[in-house]
This record gives structure tokens, C-alpha cells and sequence, in this order.
């Protein structure tokens, strides 16, 4: 097998998205330039949150620090999802006790107030960044742009804060359903723009993200997030590059997601990787999908946990990630030997299953 320094990564990354065979599964990890790195620390010392973000050089050097340390097959770009709502008119503070939007969406009056935005000025910064990762790990890396899915955002902005509960989110939407959906519609309208000016700076793949995914029944989701979401999937796809989608706690409603048309559904660890695919098929990639608070124990049982999801999928149109951000006390080592796992579980040429021939048959 080639090893993971001498595949074409970016090639290989595409094709998994595309649900092709691979010699061995791409991975990576969400949240993987952060709290638990050492280096990250350091950084963190001299700048704070929003001006690593906000300065292209540094958001560049923070998103390379796993692609050195740990070998990921991707590097994403080091940046905030609440980026969209500040440059949408929200003033965006981020204390150490989580970020603050000032003026929360509460009326129509507030609404109306948001703007959208050219992201090639107002959030220029962010496509900097990716020119400055595309050029310092060339062609054949993949870099990933990311967003917050509408839904999510808007919890964000109704709450004014992304801890606690979404309450007046779904009173809202119980309440006032329009106005729900225009912030909805004005949030997809900024957000398409937003990821296709990432695309057009280098980004292979965008992801968007949906922590309040799981706070909606499918009917809801089906009525509210859906149109919008795949909106935003509709302009992503005006380009060559592949969507992902990562829906939290969403297990309820897989095939809701899967009409979105994401090209890669990131499951949580709540979702059987095999039972998934056996519900969705091979027509949409997987990502995930291991409990983060596995690589909290030891670099033995991580590379298990990795194994044993590259497992469940055969590595068809599977990308190995974990089934949320990497958690702050993670031991690097620890992280290291989740990705080696992946590089060292070697697959047949078709990309057919190590399991047993009894597996693949349920599995397909």
C-alpha cells in the first residue's frame, strides 16, 4: 500500500467523497487545530481568538499545526462559524466563557437589520487564510472551507450565544414560523456566497456544520431547515466541489438529510456507521464516527475505535473522523494514533471490506 506521504491526499480525499474505491480511508478531524495542542497554546498567548482568526498568516499557521503534528489528509481553514453573523451586522465578542452575539434576533425589526455581505471584502480574511494553507501544502492536500448550516446560525443569533439551550430558538418557530424562515432564507442567501468564495480561494471541500440539528423533530427539519439547507448544497454544487454535512444528534432523521443532497453525511457516534449505510446506500459518503471521548484513554483503544469504523463501512465512501470536535484534554499522542490507524488499515484494490464475506452481504 502507498503510504499516507506518498498518495495524492486531496485525489484521495475526492474520491472517498464520490463514494469511489480508495486504497485505504481518508481522515481527519473536526476541531483538530485547538485547545489540545500545545503549540495552539502558544499561539493563543500572544493573540486571542478573533485575531487569529481575523489575521490570514497566523489562521494559516494554526490550521497547519495537526497537519504536521498529527498527518491528517485535510487541513481546515481556522476560523469561527459565527464569522457570517457578525459580518451579517451582529457585533461578535468571545470571552473565555464562549462567544457573545450582542443583539440577538428576537423581532422582524431585527431581521430586517441584517445585511448581506461581499465575503471577498467583508470576510476577505477567510479566503487569505485558505490561499496562505493552499500554498504551503500544494496541490495535493485538500483544504476545507466550512459554515454553519442556517438552522444552527440562526439558533446562534436568536440565543446570542452558542452554550445553553435553544429555547427561544423553537419558540420561534412554534410561535412565528415566518419570521423564522426569513432569517432562515437571509442566512442561506449569505451563506452560499460565503462557502462559494471559499471554494473559488482554494477550499477542495466545504462542510457545513449543524449542532442543532438534533433539536428538531424530521417534520421540522423536513418544513424549516431542509429548502434552506439545500440552497445552500444547490450553490455549493455550482462548483466541483464536494459538501459535506454534519447534523448532530440527527439520527432520527437520515434520509431527511440525505435529501439536502449532500454529497457526505458526518454522523455522530449516536448512528451505527453500518445500519446508516444500509439505510441511505452507497449514493452518499459517510464521515465519522467515533465518541470523542474515546481518544481520551489511550493510543491503543483510539486506533481500535478507528478500526473498528473503517470496519463497519468496508471503507467505501467513508471518511474517518470523530463524531464531534476533539475534546480539550486530549492526549496528542493519543490523536496521532487514530489517524496512523486509518493510514495502517489497508483495503483491497475494489475498496471491498475486511470483514468477513457474511458482513459484506448485510453490509450491501
Amino acid at each position: 500500500m502507498a503510504s499516507a506521504h506518498t498518495l495524492n491526499r486531496k485525489a484521495l480525499f475526492l474520491r472517498a467523497c464520490r463514494g469511489e474505491s480508495v486504497e485505504r480511508v481518508p481522515a481527519w478531524i473536526m476541531r483538530q487545530a485547538g485547545r489540545y495542542l500545545p503549540e495552539y497554546l502558544a499561539v493563543r498567548e500572544t493573540h486571542s481568538f478573533l485575531e487569529i482568526c481575523k489575521t490570514p498568516d497566523v489562521a494559516a499557521e494554526v490550521s497547519l499545526q495537526p497537519f504536521r503534528r498529527l498527518d491528517v489528509d485535510a487541513v481546515i481553514v481556522f476560523s469561527d462559524i459565527l464569522i457570517v453573523a457578525e459580518a451579517m451586522g451582529m457585533p461578535l465578542e468571545v470571552p473565555d466563557s464562549g462567544p457573545i452575539l450582542r443583539g440577538p434576533i428576537r423581532d422582524r425589526a431585527g431581521v430586517e437589520r441584517l445585511r448581506a455581505f461581499d465575503p471577498c471584502v467583508a470576510t476577505r480574511f477567510v479566503g487569505d487564510a485558505i490561499r496562505v494553507i493552499c500554498r504551503a501544502v500544494g496541490p495535493d492536500v485538500p483544504v476545507i472551507g466550512f459554515a454553519a448550516a442556517p438552522w444552527t446560525l440562526a439558533c446562534y443569533m436568536i440565543e446570542g450565544q452558542t452554550r445553553g439551550e435553544v429555547n427561544t430558538a423553537k419558540r420561534m418557530m412554534y410561535a412565528e414560523p415566518d419570521l423564522l424562515r426569513g432569517l432562515l432564507a437571509k442566512i442561506a442567501e449569505v451563506t452560499g456566497a460565503y462557502l462559494r468564495a471559499q471554494i473559488e480561494a482554494g477550499a477542495a471541500v466545504v462542510q457545513l456544520f449543524d449542532t442543532w440539528a438534533g433539536e428538531l423533530s424530521r417534520a421540522e427539519y423536513e418544513e424549516f431547515e431542509l429548502p434552506v439547507t439545500r440552497r445552500v448544497i444547490d450553490e455549493i454544487h455550482q462548483t466541483d466541489a464536494p459538501a459535506i454535512l454534519f447534523a448532530k444528534n440527527s439520527g432520527h432523521m437520515l434520509k431527511a438529510l440525505a435529501a439536502t443532497e449532500a454529497d457526505v453525511l458526518s454522523l455522530d457516534w449516536r448512528v451505527e456507521l453500518d445500519e446508516a449505510r444500509g439505510n441511505l446506500g452507497r449514493q452518499i459518503g459517510l464521515q465519522g464516527n467515533v465518541d470523542p471521548r474515546v481518544l481520551l484513554t489511550s493510543p491503543e483503544i483510539a486506533a481500535e475505535a478507528a478500526r473498528g469504523a473503517i470496519a463497519k463501512t468496508g471503507g467505501v465512501g467513508h471518511i474517518l473522523n470523530l463524531g464531534h470536535g476533539i475534546l480539550p484534554l486530549t492526549p496528542v499522542e493519543n490523536a496521532r494514533a487514530f489517524i496512523r490507524a486509518a493510514h495502517e488499515f489497508s483495503l483491497p484494490a475494489a475498496g471491498a471490506s475486511q470483514l468477513g464475506e457474511a458482513s459484506r452481504s448485510a453490509m450491501w
